[in-house]
């Protein structure tokens, strides 16, 4: 898509690590391109429009998709034989009806630089099939080992309820957190990431495990005589689903925040390697000791279950929803900090760095585009307001002491896919910004007797 550049001189691009310098110059005249000598050839592209979660390396993908499928297998045939096959299918009915919900929760805190779903859907497997199989067996195998030491099951069940499962199951799940930290670097950038990712991965895991809560239950109101769903599925379904949906995510988004934390980190900070394995690892012990605390007060009394529930749980809960929106606000911040210097050198519109940090007015420029050109606009303004987002971070971080080596040719690369969009994307995203206020437009005025302030 060709378009017509906005005139202005202006600096070269940046390949500083401590202080930017202002973007890549447009050119003065209106038939010039701009010279993308730093853009690697097509198929070295970093930065792509993502329009399907699958592309990916194919031997990878293949290991990767292989080792979750059997995990998958193994966990729901260890689920299904605990708890029968009608007691499996109820079980699964009833746990994926909080998922949908949780899912669409943590994408809409990532809404201002989305993960790549195939990240999300490797966090949510993981959870459900690999990290759930680890905690059985590992689970099981301590509670035996307890039970045969002590002679005492009922301690056994306690006890590796209280501190053997905090342990395993949050090591289980934070493994994928670690792995998207350590194999998709470029993705996880702060903690929102971290969030989200720990969200996913946690989300999976309760699924999971709900399915073998729910399905047991069932069990035990058959073998009562209930006809349908009685009383203990019922009560297991409003504890486990209604009232704490949020219990596994809450935990797991502890060691989330430890890595993304860790991930911010400027490169030139004192003791950043002490510091990189500090947090996450903080966030992990927070998450063991929450959980901990959680399933030790049901094991030891109802009122006890309420008021951790109460005085900790949704205290907690709060104060992690608050940290979310304050780090996407922060996000939203960020890009309208660092965007105009790209405006000002004139490769975007002098609207648009504060259309850009409005989510609201990016999706009115979505949908101004669609209205107005039809579908293909509106996926060019998406592909547009993703690649600025990514524009300004890159930016950020250099600013910060974060500059990877080749930040010149990222950069480059990133005007480049804007400045393929620019022809539709920047009217849809001023027209954007005119429309919620996010620039300063004067009223009209009538001429009385030839006056007007505002002519000249």
């Amino acid at each position: 898509m060709s378009s017509n550049p906005i005139a202005g001189p202006a600096p070269q691009p940046v390949a500083s690590t401590a202080a930017v310098p202002a973007p890549a110059p447009v050119p003065a005249l209106e038939t010039d391109q701009p010279d993308f000598t730093a853009v690697p050839e097509r198929a070295k592209w970093r930065y792509k429009p993502r329009r399907a979660f699958w592309r990916s390396r194919l031997v990878r993908a293949i290991t990767l998709i292989t080792l979750l499928a059997l995990c998958a297998l193994a966990i729901l045939a260890l689920v299904r034989e605990e708890t029968g096959t009608e007691g499996f299918l109820v079980g699964l009915g009833l746990a994926v009806l909080p998922v949908p919900l949780l899912m669409a929760a943590f994408r809409w805190l990532d809404r201002v630089e989305p993960a790549p779903w195939k990240n999300l859907l490797f966090a949510l497997a993981w959870g459900a099939f690999a990290s759930t199989l680890v905690a059985i067996l590992a689970n099981s195998f301590a509670v035996e080992w307890i039970s045969s030491a002590t002679a005492d099951p009922g301690s056994a069940d306690t006890l590796g309820a209280t501190a053997v499962a905090p342990v395993v199951e949050e090591t289980a799940k934070g493994a994928a957190v670690l792995l998207l930290f350590l194999f998709r670097r470029r993705d996880f950038t702060g903690p929102v990431d971290g969030l989200v990712y720990a969200g996913f991965t946690a989300t999976g895991f309760a699924f999971t495990e709900n399915i073998l809560y729910l399905g047991n239950a069932f069990g035990e109101d058959q073998e009562f005589g209930s006809a349908g769903l009685g009383s203990v599925t019922v009560g297991t379904f409003f504890v486990r689903v209604i009232m704490s949906p949020f219990a596994h995510p809450l935990f797991t988004s502890l060691t989330g925040l430890g890595f993304g934390f860790a991930a911010a980190l400027p490169a030139v900070a004192r003791a950043r390697r002490t510091r990189l394995i500090l947090l996450p690892l903080g966030g992990l012990l927070l998450a063991m000791g929450m959980h901990a605390l959680w399933n030790g007060s049901a094991s030891f009394h109802p009122l006890a279950f309420l008021a951790v529930y109460g005085m900790f749980m949704v205290p907690v809960f709060a104060l992690l929803t608050w940290l979310a929106i304050w780090s996407r606000q922060k996000e939203l911040r960020t890009i309208s900090g660092e965007l105009p210097a790209y405006a000002t050198a004139g490769w975007l519109a002098h609207d648009e760095p504060l259309a850009l940090s409005s989510m609201r007015a990016r999706a009115l420029a979505r949908g101004f585009a669609a209205r107005t050109y039809g579908k293909p606009a509106a996926q060019a303004v998406g592909e547009y307001e993703a690649f600025a987002t990514t524009l300004a971070f890159l930016r950020h971080r250099a600013r910060h002491g974060q500059a990877a080596p080749d930040f010149t040719a990222r950069e480059q690369e990133l005007l480049h896919h804007l400045w393929q969009r620019r022809q539709v994307a920047s009217p849809a995203l001023s027209h954007a910004a005119r429309v919620t206020g996010r620039v300063w437009v004067p009223p009209q005025y009538l001429d009385y007797g030839g006056y007007n302030p505002y002519r000249g």
